[in-house]
Order: C-alpha cells, then structure tokens, then sequence
C-alpha cells in the first residue's frame, strides 16, 4: 500500500472514529497507524500537503484527549516521533502542530504514575522535540511540565530521571521565561542540592545533563561562580573532553557539545579559562582524530565544536596551530604521549580529514561538507591574516584547492530541487573560501593557477540558465521558488566576484567577467542583492554595479525594473504580514462524544459561552457534568476553530503572495513584451529600407573589415603595453622589498638606541647614588676622624671608582651623540625613498586605469563586431532572396530567350 492510500484510509479511520468511540474502531484505527509507522514516511511534515496536514492534525487531536485509550495514544507518538525524524519536521510539530503541548498534557493526565511506558516515551519524545527550539512557559501545560520534572528529579527514581533530567536541560537552555520561573520557585535550593549530588552519578549522560542544567540557571549567580570557578573548571573541560571523545554516544556527545559551546563559552570568564587550558592543543587534535570514523552524526558534532571555538579570537589562533600544524610536529607531538604509532599518525592527517570530508561518500555528509567549508574558510583567514604565511598553510591550500574546485562540477538542474539547493550552497560556500585566499598574493597566486576562466564561465551559464529557463525552479511553490531564486542569485553573485577578483591574474578572465556584466540575465541575481536584507550581499551588488556601470551595454534601464518591481513585491508582503491575525498557541481541540449528545453539538458556541458568563443553568444533557469541564470542552472547541481559521489565514496568504509574484511576472512579461514590439517595429523599417541600402552596406563591409584590422593591431599594441606594464610591476615589487630591507635595518637601530638609553639611565642612576654617598661622608667628617683615617686608602679607591664611571658616561655620551647623527642620516634616507615610491604609485595608477579603460573599449568593439557580422549575413541573404526574384521575374517576361542571356542578367 502506497503512503497516499494510506494517508486516506486513516483520515478515514479518524473520523470514524471521532463519531463513535466503540472497540472496533479503536482497532482498526490503530491497524492503520501502524501500517503507516511501517512505511517510510520521510519529509512527509514538511511537504506541505493537505492530505498529511489533516491527518497529523487528527493525530495530535486524539492523542491529547484523555479519553483516548492508552494503546492507542502510545501507537500515535510512536507514529509522530517517526514522522519527526528530521530537523524540519520536528519544527514543524512543534510550531504548527503544537505537539509539545500535546504531550505535555498526557504528562499531565498521567502524571499521578511517572513509571508508566506512556509518560517515560512522552518523555523521550519531548526530549527529541524540544532540542535546540524555544518553549515558552506561557503554554498550555508547560509549567505543569516544569513542575513534574522538577518533583521526579527529587524523587530519585533512575528510570525517571535521566529524560526528565534531559528534558528540562532542554527547556532551560537559551530561556530565560523558563529560567525565571524555576528561580522563583520556593524550593529551588533543593533543587540546586539535588543537581549537585548527581555530578557524583555513574552514568556519564546524567552528570552532562545536570551540568547543562546548573550552568543555564547559576553560571551569572554565586552558585555558579563557586561551581564553575577556576579551580574547577579545568576538570570540567577535562570531563566534557573525555565524553565527546571516548563515551555515551552520539546523545551525551552532542550534550557536552552544547554543555561547552552554548552554556559554558557564552561566559566571557569560561572563554577565558578555556583559551588557557593547557592541555587545548592535545584535546582538540584527539577530538579532530573522530573525523576519521566516517560516522555523519559524529563528524557533524566535531565540526560544530570547532566552529563555535571560531567564534572566540583566542582559540581559533590555536585551532589554526593544530590544523595546520606540520605533519613532523604533529607526530612528534603524539610521540610523547603513551599511544601508539597508529594513533599518532592519525592525529597527523587533521587537515587531511577536513578535506575528505569535503567528498566523502557517506550518507549525511552533505551538511558535514558545508560546516568544513566554513570552518576552513574561518581557520584560513585567521591564518592569512597573520603578518607572514607559513610554508604549511601553503602546503595545505595547495592541497585543498583541487579538491574544493571539484565540488563546483556536477550541478544538473534536471534532478529536482534538492540538488539544486545543495549544490547553490557548495558554490557559495567553495566561492568564499576561494575569496578568502585571494587575500594573500601567495595563495591568490595559487588560486589563480588552479581557477580557469571557463571553469567561472560554465558555473555563471548554469546558474543562469537555473534562473531563466523552464526547470524546476520556475515550476516551484511562491516561498520555496523564492528561497531557491535567492540561493543561485546568491551563488551567481560569489563566482562573478571571484571572476573580478581574478580578472588580472587568470587568462581571459576580465572579458568574460565584462560580458557577464553585459548579459540582460545578471540583472534578475542583481536587484535580488541590492534589495536583499543582508549586508553583505548588498554591498557584493554594489561592488559590481561600480564594475558594470561604465559598461556600454550594461541594462541599466532592466536593472532600475526589476529593482522597481523587487520592492512592489516586499512591499505587499509586509501588507500581508501586517494583517495576519496573531493566535495565541492552544492545545489541539477535542471532543468528548460520550458527554455530548447531537442536540449539544447542534448548538452555537456563541450562545453557550454567554450563557456561561451570564451564569444561566445548562440543558439537561449537560446538568452532569461540572461546570469546570464544560468549559474546558467549549474552550478546546474555540481553540480548534481558531487553529482553523489560522490554517486558512495562512493559505489566502500564500495565494496572496502567488498573486503578488504573478503581478511581478505580468510587468516583467509586459517590459519585455514592449520592448520586443520596439524591436519588431525596428527591424520593420530596417527590412523597407534594405534595398535601399544594400550597396552602402557592401561599402560599409569594407570599412568595416579595415577597422577590424585596426583593432586587431591595436589589441597587439595593448598587449604588448599590458607586458610592459607587467615588467613595471616586478620592478615596483623590487623597490617594494628593498624598501622593507631598509625598514628592518631601521627598526634594529632603534632596538640598539632603546638599549644604550637604558645603560646610560642606570650609569645615572649609580652616579646619584655615589654622590649621595659622598655627601653623607661630608657631613659625618669631624665625628668620626679616627674612622676617617682608617678608610682613607677604602675613600680613594672608591673617588677612583667614581672617575672611571664619569670617564665611561663620557664615552656613552659620545657614542649616543654618534648614533643620534647616524639615526637622522636613516630617517633622511626613508623620507626619499617614500616620495620615490609615491611617485610609482601615482603612475601605477595611471597606467592601471588606462588599461582597464581599454580593456572595457575591447570588449564593447568584439560586442559591435558580432552585431556587424549577424546583419551582414542577414543582409547577403536578402540579397540572394532578391537576386533570385529578380532572376525569375526575368525569365517569366522573356522565356524564349537564351539561357547564356539569362545568364548574363
């Protein structure tokens, strides 16, 4: 059975049994839930279909309903916790399901028996969905949620604790609603004295999950400050270390990820600590060593690891140390330690797995790809940002360059979507890394030995053609053709930067980067940027509208269009958005059928809702029933009305904003529509006065192939002016190094000038105190004569002692007037040689400018010389048409002629 069918069957099965809760529907429905959780269901939430979104609806509706059996509610999570396998999914129940919720009621409802299989895989659930999302305390159940963990935590019952443990590691990381609330709790020092026994656990998870817990409530309090304080700390890092590399799996591994990166580092004074951490080194190149399991999740974890780090200045300058460390250096390193040769040597080959990573085969690798690509271009910049590269980096990024090349072949729009997503964010991810090392003249020097012009070219004709052509981008939903418009805009936008910033070093680069420029297609790619809300693609836009504005055939007017229309299009989207109808988030509604009969449920809710607030007597069929569950039911019916009306508030806005996006393609179709007409009407009177101009057009074809010869000879001459420019260069780098040898001979001057200042300050410093001496003898003379006597010879050796010090500040004050006199000849030298090479600069410039001005005057007359030719080949084959009229008219009026007369004619 197909999953469509099925999705059927079980809408159904749901409505059944809504209208009668007998046996033999609870049954059968759920046969047909676990008929559908033995089907592979993958990316089924995230579709969008109708079909899935009321069946997981009724779902979730059935499962929050205490009425519903047990069985059948575990049958249901089960079936939801497969169908949010992935990241997506889970968002999706989470947000627009409001799956959390859900569960947290059937917690509730079941909560007097905290052992039962129900609550414990309600739990394990909650745990899946609330890992790295936001949950407010406000919603429905919550903070019962909140106080069920906290009070079966207390309770120490060891299957119980290690999920709530987890959950609520969950609920309080990055919340402060959730924080606050727990803080404001009477016995919220219990609590913190029960956290604190548990760091004495055995098991490694729960010690991970209590750590999460403490640092998210205590680490700006005093109790943190004493439980995260210097002294232990270091065991803290040694301890989450140990777990990420030797234990608990992929569960605590990611924890202690989060634990590190997310809890610990947002501190500035644990930042701190860990850039101090004198065994950092060693724990990152182990933990660098779990790239070589080819296991996805781990290498993801790693990777996330590492990138956070990035974000502290102080640890990337050590992560680059490790990565880019020498091969010798690294297996010397492991030679100290007590593993063997194999492990060594893997702890060798870090950077090794960073680039295998960037092709592995495995399943998942994709995001691992994407993460290393980053982390790369983070570790590379930091390291070209140093004052010199090192021979190792360069030993690396050649290493790197043909691999990272590799990854911008094999984009086939035919294969859907996903691919085309993927391989938009390989482009953009490759191009920042290859800008990154254009920053330097050595790795710039080996990008552009690697990076081709045709290589630029193809990725350019693809994206645009991606863009343009009927694929499956323009078949695509308004949001997901937006996203996706967005992703290859993007991707375009990074390779003809990279183009611009290659132009001079790789052949024909700066031509086909200018006929990119020209193309009428870059102009969708670029409104896209230069109305984009990011930074930096607004400032990449403008880079290189400065680059194609002095272009001569730059569409300047399809440009300022397609900028028009862009902001028609935001600005109808932020109407929409700012009529949407905020619903408050409520738990799926329910009805209980066995409490309500048809003459109920015929009612308006209206009028029962104010015959409640008026405080009138309910009907009969009702009068059983407490007035607190009444309304309990009626507010459940509101809620799901409102869940509704959100629904269909969301879909008249997705058909708005189709409507918006076809308006945008009717002026588009409309400007090109007209400028089409313009043209038709042109070549209309190009056609009447063709004849007319078919001998000046010969004469013209052959100016014209003159003046090509004239352009082909000065292109020569401009490639030949462009090597003198070259050798120029060479010359400038010349002087450039001379310049830095007489700067380094400067500085060292000035080293040995701060050192005899410091000499002559001390002799200085003994002269004072030996006159000091001198005095107080002085003044003690008449006293102590018999003294004086006895130390005569001790006087006259220390006066001796005194005029060799004054003889030796004499000889220090001439050496330091003869380095002051050297110093000033210096400074004389380096002010002539800056003007000198103020002066190069100035006519580097110059000749800079006229070149690229020339280059632009090429590229516009290669442009004219194809139209030339087009028109001229349309024009010869006019003329064979009217020759032959010509012929046949003639043959007509006088067919008894000859044909050697024909001939003639």
């Amino acid at each position: 059975m197909d999953i469509a069918t099925c999705l059927k069957s079980l809408l159904v099965t749901i409505q059944q049994y809504r209208d009668s809760r007998t046996v033999q529907h609870t049954a059968q429905l759920q046969k047909q839930v676990e008929e559908l959780s033995s089907l592979k269901c993958d990316g089924l939430l995230s579709s969008g279909q109708f079909l899935p979104t009321e069946c997981v609806s009724g779902l979730v509706e059935l499962a929050g309903n205490p009425s519903t059996s047990p069985a059948l509610t575990s049958a249901i999570i089960s079936l939801l916790a497969q169908l949010g396998s992935d990241d997506a999914s889970r968002e999706v129940l989470h947000s627009s399901y409001n799956l959390t919720s859900t569960l947290a009621a059937v917690i509730h409802h079941h909560g007097n028996t905290p052992g039962d299989p129900l609550v414990l895989q309600c739990l394990q659930v909650l745990q899946k969905l609330t890992y790295n999302t936001r949950t407010f305390q406000f919603s429905n159940y919550i903070r019962e949620l909140i106080g069920f963990l906290l009070t079966n935590i207390q309770s120490q019952e060891e299957d119980v604790v290690m999920p709530c443990l987890g959950l609520l590691a969950n609920l309080c990381r990055d919340n402060p609603l959730v924080q606050s609330h727990i803080k404001s709790m009477e016995n919220v020092r219990q609590l913190y004295r029960t956290l604190i026994n548990f760091l004495a656990h055995n098991s490694l998870t729960v010690v991970i999950f209590t750590l999460s817990i403490l640092a998210s409530l205590t680490l700006n309090e005093k109790v943190g400050e004493k439980l995260f304080e210097a002294k232990n700390i270091h065991q803290t890092f040694q301890l989450v270390f140990n777990i990420i590399l030797n234990g608990g799996g992929t569960l605590t591994r990611k924890y202690s990820v989060d634990l590190l990166l997310v809890d610990l580092l947002k501190s500035p004074k644990v930042a701190d600590y860990l850039s101090r951490y004198q065994h950092f080194s060693a724990c990152v190149s182990q933990v660098l060593g779990l790239l070589h399991l080819k296991d996805a999740d781990s290498a993801a974890t790693v990777l996330q690891l590492l990138l956070s780090m990035c974000s502290v200045a102080a640890l990337r300058s050590q992560l680059c140390k490790v990565v880019f460390r020498p091969a010798g250096a690294k297996l010397r390193a492991a030679g100290h330690g007590q593993t063997g040769e194999a492990n060594g040597g893997r702890k060798a080959e870090c950077g090794l797995a960073l680039v295998q990573w960037l092709t592995s085969p495995v399943e998942g690798a994709e995001k691992c790809s994407l993460q290393t690509l980053q982390l790369l271009t983070e570790l590379l910049e930091e390291s070209l940002g140093a004052e010199s590269v090192s021979g190792s980096t360069l030993n690396f990024v050649e290493m790197l360059l043909p691999v990272a090349l590799g990854l911008l072949k094999g984009l086939d729009p035919a294969k859907g979507d996903a691919h085309l997503r993927k391989h938009c964010h390989r482009i953009t991810h490759v191009c920042t890394l290859l800008l990154t090392l254009c920053c330097q003249d050595a790795t710039r020097s080996l990008v552009s030995s690697q990076v081709s012009a045709q290589l630029c070219l193809s990725q350019v004709e693809i994206l645009l053609s991606c863009c343009h052509s009927n694929s499956p981008l323009t078949s695509l939903p308004p949001v997901s053709g937006s996203d996706l418009r967005q992703l290859c805009a993007e991707a375009l936008l990074k390779v003809l930067e990279l183009m611009s910033r290659l132009r001079q070093q790789v052949k024909d680069m700066e031509t086909s980067f200018y006929r990119m420029l020209q193309d009428q297609r870059t102009v969708t790619p670029l409104s896209l940027a230069l109305t984009s809300h990011h930074r930096e693609r607004v400032q990449t836009g403008l880079a290189l509208l400065l680059e194609a504005t002095p272009l001569p055939d730059f569409p300047a007017l399809l440009l300022g269009e397609s900028i028009a229309a862009n902001n028609a299009y935001r600005q109808r989207e932020a109407e929409l958005t700012a009529k949407r109808v905020a619903v408050q988030e409520v738990p799926p509604p329910w009805m209980n059928s066995s409490t309500m009969d048809a003459s109920g449920g015929n009612k308006s809710v209206s009028s029962l809702v104010e015959k409640l607030q008026t405080g009138m007597e309910l009907q009969e069929p009702t009068k059983d029933s407490p007035l607190s569950e009444i309304i309990d039911v009626y507010e459940q019916k509101l809620a799901g009305f409102a869940s509704k009306e959100s629904r269909l508030q969301d879909l008249l806005e997705a058909k708005a904003l189709a409507l918006s996006q076809a308006d945008r393609l009717i002026a588009q179709y409309r400007l090109q529509r007209a400028q089409a007409e313009a043209e038709a009407r042109k070549l209309a009177c190009l056609l009447k006065d063709a004849e007319r101009r078919r001998e000046d057009l010969q004469g013209e074809l052959g100016n014209q192939v003159l003046e090509v010869e004239r352009s082909r000879a000065d292109m020569k001459e401009l490639l030949q002016h462009n090597a003198r420019l070259q050798r120029d260069s060479e010359e400038h780098q010349t002087l450039k190094g001379a310049y830095n040898a007489l700067l380094n001979r400067f500085n060292e001057t000035e080293r040995l000038l701060k050192e005899l200042q410091a000499a002559h300050i001390s002799l200085s410093k003994q002269n004072d105190t030996l006159r000091k001496n001198h005095e107080a003898l002085q003044l003690h003379r008449d006293k102590i004569t018999s003294e004086l006597q006895e130390r005569e010879a001790e006087i006259k050796s220390l006066r001796l002692d005194v005029e060799k010090k004054n003889s030796d500040v004499a000889g220090l004050h001439a050496d330091l007037q003869s380095k002051e006199e050297t110093l000033r000849e210096k400074d004389q030298e380096r002010r002539d040689l800056e003007e000198t090479l103020d002066v190069l600069r100035k006519e580097l410039n110059k000749t800079e400018q006229a070149r690229k001005d020339v280059s632009i005057k090429a590229s516009s007359l290669e442009l004219q010389k194809s139209q030339l030719e087009s028109k001229l080949k349309q024009k010869e084959d006019e003329l064979n048409k009217h020759l032959a009229m010509i012929a046949m008219i003639h043959s007509l009026s006088s067919g008894k002629l000859k044909s050697d007369v024909n001939l003639s004619l």
